[in-house]
Order: structure tokens, then C-alpha cells, then sequence
């Protein structure tokens, strides 16, 4: 039991507090609070991406209804497009992992993920849980029934298809299988450690009618979700509006929606709703025992409470706080004990927060954390202990906190760990994150969480005679002239990073290279950095010491590595940085949007060595920036000129010094200016330039990209080893400067290509096809045509991701684009 009670408090004060520093103490969230702790229900959602999630449910559901809220995404939206940067894969995903959260803290529901890695686009649920690892994936959804402890389940998407996406249907698939094997206790027994089985009492699709997809009926089951809330001061339309544009990679801004708007539900499994969602559960006090005592205080605290005064309720609230916690049910016990502690934080006025001084230390540094608190009521509140570790001797403290002044404590403690994203400590497989992450009871604990659980600072008060404690997160503060006060998370980090400077360096010949290492001390630090020695490759020099470099010094060091023979392959060279007697091969990388907060991560200290067979024609390309890539940055590395074209010296200037010209991704679908700028793209290619034009999603293409007509479609090929026929072999691309093989299509990542293009018009020529099982040859993935002087080509392969990834075959028909063979 001690193992249940300790998962749940863990899980409960881990939602609390990485919210925000200190409980909101307004009066309509306290109304709101209230309200909440009045009620003892739960709804978990699940879907498979973020942006799946139906946000103005959410909100009914946990602001309106006051229900326990969550939604599990299966996924961290890894697979997808970047509309506001350049990350992809895993950095995306962990950026899309703090858009939910900030969604979340807008609509008040509750994040969750499983080990799933996005993995791009599927066709079908076979391959998706092939890839995914059925079995794997969905003991993570049981874990999160289990511990979150459902009394109603939620699917987006149906098993049948309509989700138009394989990641949609397996996510409902998964959760079909969980809320049986949830509740039976021979399914994953070794949960049974730290959670006990679990039966929802039903399973409901939230039935859609997306564009021409509309899965609603009247006879459905349904619910009016469009209501107002007079203490938020905006209807459920509005709050979806605002959690939903915090998903700004994807580009989903939304409108604020009023009035009246009805969700739709099918029963999947258990028994139907016939009146309400929640038919059949007891979602009062009188669901666990002793709760008639504890509804009937609370309603006349309630009663009684004086918004003018909130602190007069405190003494009430602790009396009532001594009653749950004799609340045998854990889960409950737990949930409302928490809720009821923030509601006697909020009516005291007591406000408390812990930061730390630097916004990164070195582990085995000590933490300089100050905790601040103040009492902006006559509430009788004392400061009673204050640590780190909870099974630390608490310092008996005793300060009386006098009513409106500033307390400062100042502490420290060791960084002992090191604050990578929990998901990516370990390499993990393309379908699923390690497990590697769950060797301990407090790591248990972290599995299915949105992030890390941050360290804490443990405060008791005694409050109106009864100590409570508080779990306040360490974070750092600063203040941004332009944005006012700013936190962010407390990052422990390595001793000394080595962040090799590009992430590939491509050869095509036997010259050396210069391999930069950028290094960062986190602590006073001596020792050397080297590169491990790999086959086919010389290495000079062997090593480069450093001594007593200081906290927050940056160097760089240089290294020149060398091909033994021209034979092309691929290898990884690592960084090995000796700080102080301790090896790291960790790099250094943050992200920075301002919508969410910095993400910090430490990346292996890797680089790709590609030695290829490659010719070049040509030396300088125009680049139009789309949505964002890293191809520019590519093209460099094969010695390439490239230069961001504005909009003015597309208009004014003379375009035929660029051997050919290049949109960046979805540049026809972001860019409004590019309208005015296609005459001028069009005279280049007539008076001889070569135009390349990679891909754009067929929603919202601003004007055709090319000199004859063609139609973006919403066709793919996902399946990255999909055999590649040559059609037109004689062609120049094909040919010129390099001749492509099928084995230039060997080692590609994620997919071939996607938004391929139909309706192609006679005067292309399309030299090659491809398909996915049991589809049809597809020759919609590279079009090319003369017009004029010049040539025209446009391509849905995926160069954006293969090129960063430095796969050989993809540089080498890439690099055949752009070179337009004299005539």
C-alpha cells in the first residue's frame, strides 16, 4: 500500500506544481476551486498526436463539469512539419510536448504521452503498431488508466479508418484493448508494484465532421459544449480557441467560438450514457467512505464563504483538510487533499515561490535556491520547516509570517542529476522511446508524465494550527526588459559540453576537413577534449587540453579529419570531453520560442562522416525561405554559395548569376509575397535558370508554382525503403552530374516523399514512380520541364529531412536538380 500512496502523491504533486509557482488566489478561482473540490469524477481522452486533442471538450469538461481531466497523446508529434522553425524529430517533439502543456493550462485538463514515437505519416494501424510495438505501447496506456484512474474514456478517432491517418486508428485500437486489460489483473502484473487494476465504467468515440468526413448522427448521444463561465468571463469556445493556438509548429491559430455547439459521442464499449456522461458514477462524496460528513462541511463552508474575505474560511478548510485525510481511499485521499491544500493556500493570500540564482548548474555544484513566501491576509500562518529531500531532517523553523510582508529562506542543495528530457537520456528504436528511464520507484512515477519532474523545495506551514506542506518547484527568475518577469526550469548540466558544430560533413574527395567542437564549462573546470578514433578516418590531433576554464566560458577547438581512402561510407564521430577527471560525450543545445519555455537539452556529442561520390555543376544557388529547413545549410557542406533571396532582389535584381534557385518547403503556402514574385521566378527560368520548387500541402497552394498546371494532392509514399522505378532513365536528372541508382535511395528516413502532385500537365516529364503496398505506381514525386531557355522542376521527395540526415543518395540526386546541363 505504501507503494500506492507514494505513486499518487508523486503523480498528484507533480500536476500541481509545475504549473505555477504558488496556488492562484483570485476570487473566481477560488469560486472555481470550490466548485472542484465538490466533485469526484474523471475523464481521460486519447488520441494519438497534439493537436488531436478536442480542446473545447476539454475545457467543458474540466472548467464546467469539474472533472479530474486529461489528455493521453500517444505521441509527442515528433513526425511532423516545423511551420515556425527548423527543428524536426525529436526536437520537434519536444517543442509540440510544451505546446500541450501550454494548451493545457489554458483549458485545465492534464497532459499525458506514451513511449510512441511519431514516426511521420501511416497509411494503415498494421504498420503503425508494428512499428510501434503493440504490446509495449499499450501497457503505457493501461499504466495511465491505472494510474489516473478513469471513470469514462474518450477516443478521438474510430477503429474503422475515418481518422485518415494509421497513428489515429491504432491510438483508438490501443484504447479499446487498455480499458479491458486496465481492469484485469493478469495484463502487465508487474504495474501491480505500484497501481492497482482499474475499470472505466465506459469507452465513448467522440464522433466528428471534419470537412468532408462526417461521422455525427442525431441519434448520437451529445453534449452542449458552448456554454459560458461567468468566473473565467469566456465561454468554452473561447478558452478551446486560445489552448488551441498554443499549437503554433503546426499552424492551428484559431478563432474564439460563442454560443451554442454540440459534441457528439458513440458508446464503444460499457454501458451507454443515457442522460449524461457520467450515468451510472457517483461523482459526489458519497463515493467513497466517510464522504457525507466531509459534503456536508463543505457545503456550509461554502455557504459561508466571504469573497471580501476569503481568509475567514481557513480555519473551516483545515478542520476539513484534518477529515479527507482519513479518507480511506487512496486515490481520492490524495486528489482532493491536494486540491483542498491549494484552496486553504488561496483563501490565506499565501504566496510562495523557491528560484534559483543561475539558470544552469554543473553536477555536484551546489543550487543556490532562495524560497520566498508572503501572507497578504491576517491568516495565522507559520513558517514551520523548510528542505529539499522530503525524508530530509526538516530545520524547525517557527517565524510567525506578519501579514503582508516578504520572508526570504536561502538554502542549497547538490545537483545530482542531470535535467535531459527523460525520453531522450537513452537512443532509442524509430517507433518507440527507451524504457531505460524506468529503473527506480521515482522514475515509475515519471512514466507517461509530459516532462521530467522537476526538483522541489518541501515547505511546511502551520496554517490556523495545522501544518501543511507545500511542493514548490525550483525554478529560474529574471527580468526581460521587453517581457517583464520571466521563469524558466533550473537545468543541471555535464561538468563541460562538446557540441560538434555541424551536425554531417560530407565528403567527395579525399581532402581533409575541419571539424569544429564548440565546448561550454558549466563549473570551474580543467582537462581535454578529443575525438574517438574510428576506422577509415585520420583524426589530428589526438587530443586538445584546456585547464581553468570558468563557469559560463565557451571555446572552440579544431580537428582535422581526413578519408584513408575514397571509398564512400558513412560513419559517427563522437566528442569526448574530460572535465575534472570525469568523461561526457554530451553536446549543448537550446530552444527558444517565446510562447513556451526554453527546452535545454544535452545531445550526444555526434556528428555524421559521409563519404560520398559526388559531383557538382554549378557554385551559387538563390534560396526562398518556406516554412523553414535546414537544406541551405546542407548545400554549404558540398561547397555550395547560398544566399537568402529578399523579396526585393528577387523584383530588382538580376537572378541569372544564380546557377539554379530554390523554394524552401511550403514556401507557396506561407509566403503571401510570393504571388508578385512568380512573374519574376517565371523570366529567370525562360531566360535560363533552373527553378526547383520542393514540396507544399495542398491546403492553401497561393498561386501554381510552375510554368504548366499541376495539383498538390494529399498523396505520399511513406514506406522510405518503397522501391524507385526509373521511367524516363535517360533523363537529365537522373544523369547529370552524378548517374542515380537505385542505391541512392538506400538509407532513407522516415518517408520518400509526401504531397505528391497530379493532374500533371503533358509538357512535364515525370521519370520516376514509386508506391507503398498494394498501391499503385505514383509518378506524382518529381516533375520536371523546359521552358524557355531554362528548366522547371518540382519535387515531393522528402530532401528536408534526408539532407540533414546526410543520407549519400539524396545529396547526390539532389545536387543533379540543381544542374541544368549546358544545351
Amino acid at each position: 500500500m505504501k507503494r500506492f500512496v507514494y505513486l499518487f502523491a508523486f503523480i498528484l504533486s507533480f500536476q500541481q506544481i509545475f504549473a505555477q509557482t504558488a496556488p492562484l488566489s483570485s476570487t473566481a478561482n477560488i469560486e472555481q476551486d470550490f466548485k472542484k473540490l465538490n466533485v469526484l469524477g474523471s475523464v481521460l481522452y486519447v488520441a494519438a498526436h497534439p493537436d488531436d486533442e478536442n480542446t473545447r471538450l476539454l475545457a467543458y469538461l474540466a472548467q464546467e463539469r469539474h472533472f479530474r481531466t486529461g489528455y493521453l497523446s500517444l505521441t509527442r508529434g515528433d513526425g511532423g512539419q516545423n511551420l515556425i522553425g527548423t527543428e524536426q524529430a525529436e526536437l520537434l517533439g519536444a517543442i509540440r510536448t510544451q505546446e500541450l502543456l501550454a494548451a493545457r493550462r489554458v483549458d485545465g485538463a492534464e497532459q499525458f504521452f506514451s513511449r510512441a514515437n511519431d514516426f511521420g505519416f501511416s497509411k494503415g494501424p498494421d504498420e503503425t503498431l508494428k512499428i510501434w510495438d503493440r504490446e509495449k505501447v499499450l501497457s503505457d496506456v493501461v499504466w495511465a488508466i491505472r494510474s489516473f484512474r478513469p471513470d469514462v474514456m474518450i477516443c478521438r478517432f474510430p477503429t474503422t479508418g475515418e481518422g485518415g491517418h494509421g497513428h489515429h486508428t491504432s491510438s483508438a485500437i490501443l484504447a479499446q484493448e487498455a480499458f479491458t486489460a486496465a481492469a484485469d489483473p493478469k495484463r502487465f502484473p508487474e504495474q501491480l508494484k505500484y497501481v492497482q487494476p482499474w475499470q472505466a465504467k465506459r469507452l465513448l468515440w467522440n464522433t466528428f465532421n471534419f470537412g468532408s468526413v462526417n461521422t455525427t448522427d442525431a441519434s448520437q448521444f451529445k453534449l452542449d459544449v458552448g456554454g459560458y463561465n461567468a468566473y473565467l468571463g469566456k465561454s468554452y469556445g473561447e478558452i478551446a480557441a486560445e489552448s488551441r493556438s498554443n499549437h503554433k509548429t503546426q499552424g492551428f491559430g484559431s478563432a474564439r467560438q460563442r454560443g451554442e455547439a454540440f459534441d457528439y459521442f458513440k458508446t464503444i464499449l460499457g454501458e451507454a450514457p443515457q442522460t449524461d456522461i457520467m450515468d451510472g458514477v457517483n461523482t459526489s462524496w458519497k463515493r467513497v467512505s466517510g464522504g457525507d460528513e466531509i459534503e456536508a462541511s463543505l457545503i456550509i463552508i461554502s455557504q459561508n464563504f466571504d469573497p471580501a474575505s476569503p481568509q475567514r474560511s481557513v480555519a473551516a478548510l483545515t478542520k476539513l483538510l484534518g477529515m479527507v485525510e482519513k479518507v480511506s481511499d487512496v486515490y481520492w485521499r490524495n486528489q482532493k487533499t491536494t486540491q483542498l491544500k491549494n484552496l486553504i493556500a488561496e483563501c490565506a493570500g499565501l504566496w510562495f515561490e523557491s528560484y534559483c540564482t543561475a539558470p544552469i548548474y554543473a553536477l555536484g555544484d551546489n543550487v543556490d535556491v532562495s524560497t520566498q513566501m508572503i501572507v497578504r491576509t491576517d491568516a495565522p500562518v507559520t513558517l514551520t520547516a523548510i528542505s529539499y529531500k522530503t525524508d530530509a531532517d526538516k530545520p524547525d523553523v517557527h517565524e510567525n509570517l506578519a501579514p503582508n510582508l516578504l520572508k526570504t529562506i536561502n538554502q542549497s542543495f547538490k545537483a545530482t542529476e542531470l535535467t535531459q528530457p527523460y525520453w531522450l537520456k537513452y537512443p532509442h528504436a524509430i517507433g518507440q522511446y527507451s524504457t531505460g528511464y524506468l529503473d527506480s520507484v521515482g522514475n515509475v512515477a515519471q512514466k507517461t508524465l509530459p516532462q521530467n519532474i522537476p526538483a522541489t523545495m518541501h515547505v511546511v506551514f502551520t496554517i490556523a494550527g495545522k501544518p501543511i506542506t507545500y511542493d514548490v518547484p525550483v525554478q529560474f527568475k529574471y527580468v526581460d526588459p521587453a517581457r517583464g518577469e520571466i521563469y524558466q526550469p533550473l537545468i543541471i548540466a555535464p561538468a563541460v559540453t562538446a557540441s560538434i558544430v555541424n551536425k554531417d560533413y560530407v565528403y567527395n574527395s579525399l581532402q581533409p576537413q575541419n571539424l569544429q567542437v564548440k565546448l561550454k564549462a558549466f563549473t570551474k573546470a580543467s582537462g581535454n577534449i578529443s575525438l574517438k578514433p574510428i576506422a577509415g578516418w585520420r583524426i589530428s590531433p589526438a587530443s586538445i587540453p584546456y585547464s581553468d576554464k570558468a563557469k559560463g566560458e565557451e571555446w572552440t577547438v579544431n580537428f582535422t579529419v581526413t578519408p584513408a581512402d575514397a571509398h564512400p561510407h558513412v560513419a559517427i564521430i563522437e566528442a569526448v570531453a574530460e572535465a575534472n577527471g570525469e568523461k561526457s560525450s554530451l553536446g549543448f543545445q537550446q530552444i527558444h520560442y517565446e510562447h513556451i519555455p526554453t527546452i535545454t537539452l544535452f545531445p550526444p556529442a555526434q556528428a555524421k562522416l559521409v563519404n560520398i561520390d559526388l559531383k557538382t555543376a554549378g557554385k551559387k544557388i538563390g534560396y526562398i525561405a518556406g516554412a523553414g529547413d535546414l537544406v541551405p545549410e546542407a548545400l554549404q557542406q558540398v561547397g555550395y554559395e547560398v544566399h537568402q533571396l529578399t523579396e526585393n532582389e528577387i523584383l530588382n535584381e538580376d537572378l541569372s548569376k544564380y546557377d539554379a534557385i530554390i523554394t524552401g518547403v511550403r514556401a507557396y503556402n506561407v509566403s503571401q509575397r510570393l504571388v508578385f514574385e512568380q512573374p519574376k521566378l517565371m523570366d529567370y527560368v525562360k531566360n535560363g535558370g533552373n527553378l526547383v520548387v520542393q514540396y507544399n500541402n495542398n491546403v492553401g497552394v497561393l498561386v501554381n508554382p510552375g510554368p504548366y498546371p499541376f495539383t498538390v494532392v494529399n498523396q505520399r509514399v511513406t514506406d522510405e525503403n518503397a522501391t524507385v522505378t526509373f521511367t524516363e532513365p535517360a533523363s537529365p536528372l537522373l544523369n547529370y552530374p552524378n548517374k542515380i541508382t537505385n542505391k541512392d535511395f538506400d538509407g532513407w528516413i522516415q518517408e520518400r516523399g509526401l504531397y505528391f502532385v497530379s493532374n500533371i500537365d503533358a509538357k512535364y516529364h515525370a521519370p520516376l514512380t514509386m508506391n507503398d503496398p498494394n498501391e499503385a505506381a505514383n509518378k506524382g514525386s518529381l516533375i520536371t520541364a523546359d521552358y524557355g531557355k531554362g528548366r522547371f522542376v518540382y519535387t515531393s521527395l522528402a530532401f528536408f529531412r534526408e539532407l540533414p540526415a546526410g543520407v549519400p543518395g539524396a545529396y547526390r540526386l539532389f545536387v543533379n536538380l540543381l544542374s541544368n546541363p549546358k544545351k
